[in-house]
């Protein structure tokens, strides 16, 4: 496997019938796949090449349509566990009439929070090139050991990107701000947005966030602005070189922004996996994330690169 994706994979329950932010207004919801590693990952492998996903789901239904979901999409099956102990993860999403979401997390005890250490051999992760790792498992245990053991075994020459996804709602257990700062001498690029930073003391405009950030051990930040696109900075220990670069982002059809920010994880990953420079994956990552708010569902909407090629082409 040349790329790993680690974190949780988890269903989205989508209200039906209602463009509300109050869950009450919705008679049903529909089940989709989600989880942000997860959609990374879904993202990768449908811009050409699918990576390998370490996730944990239930033995139940909803554990049984995630994996089958994964498989559809191409994610090799080696690192999908199934839990006969723990339910799989639920989040119940809720738009506004803009297409905007907020989230409402049932993940305590669930599935995706009991990854176990050693699981990815060191002979497995001879064979990385890209390690991308999701925030949520570090605000569980025995998960959070469980990636912090692997960082700590990730060969040199592996590029280890991290999105923290800051949940307020699951740091009960451990301090946010106290393991953002534990994880990013591990971390060579940083993808997150403002409001992810800013509870760990990170302040200002995104250019700002950025360059603090590469300041603290990544050598690049990717800092998203939502519709307003993103801002980048790297260092000279970046394979891209130093440098600053900012999109605007890309106007759209908004439907729903729920994978968004996902699909420009994954978009920016596959770009400067690719060997693009730092200006040509931030638009390639703005293109993704814009062509993915066009459609419901965070990882249904995940385009191809066929699409993303149309999608600039028509902008």
């Amino acid at each position: 496997m040349r790329r790993l994706v680690v974190g949780e994979c988890i269903v989205d329950l989508h209200p039906e019938g209602a463009e509300s932010g109050d869950h009450g207004d919705a008679g049903t919801y529909a089940r989709r796949p989600g989880g942000a590693p997860a959609n990374v990952a879904v993202g990768l492998a449908r811009l050409g090449e699918a990576p390998a996903l370490w996730t944990r789901l239930g033995r139940d239904g909803f554990g049984d349509f995630l994996a089958s979901t994964l498989r559809e999409e191409g994610i090799p099956g080696a690192y999908v566990e199934r839990d006969p102990d723990a339910p799989t993860g639920l989040a119940v999403v809720a738009l506004d009439a803009d297409g905007d979401r907020s989230f409402s997390l049932y993940l305590d005890g669930t599935a995706s929070t009991r990854l176990e250490p050693g699981r990815v051999d060191d002979d497995a992760l001879a064979t990385v090139d890209w390690l991308h790792v999701g925030g949520v498992e570090l605000a569980h245990d025995p998960s959070r050991s469980a990636v912090f053991d692997l960082l700590d075994r990730v060969p040199d020459g592996v590029t280890v990107s991290f999105d923290p996804n800051a949940r307020p709602s699951l740091w009960r257990e451990f301090d946010y701000a106290d393991t953002l700062a534990r994880v990013l001498p591990d971390v060579d690029v940083l993808v997150a947005s403002v409001e992810d930073l800013d509870p760990a003391g990170y302040e200002g405009t995104a250019e700002a966030v950025a360059s603090a950030v590469v300041a603290d051990g990544p050598h690049t930040a990717l800092i998203t602005r939502g519709a307003a696109g993103a801002d980048a900075r790297s260092t000279a220990d970046a394979p891209w070189g130093a440098g600053h670069a900012e999109h605007p982002g890309f106007d759209a059809d908004v439907v729903d922004t729920t994978g968004a920010g996902d699909a420009f994880t994954a978009g920016a990953i596959d770009a400067l996996d690719g060997g693009s420079s730092l200006a040509e994956a931030l638009r390639f990552g703005n293109a993704v994330g814009a062509r993915a708010t066009t459609a419901q569902g965070a990882m249904a909407a995940l385009p191809t690169r066929e699409q993303v090629a149309a999608f600039l082409d028509d902008g």
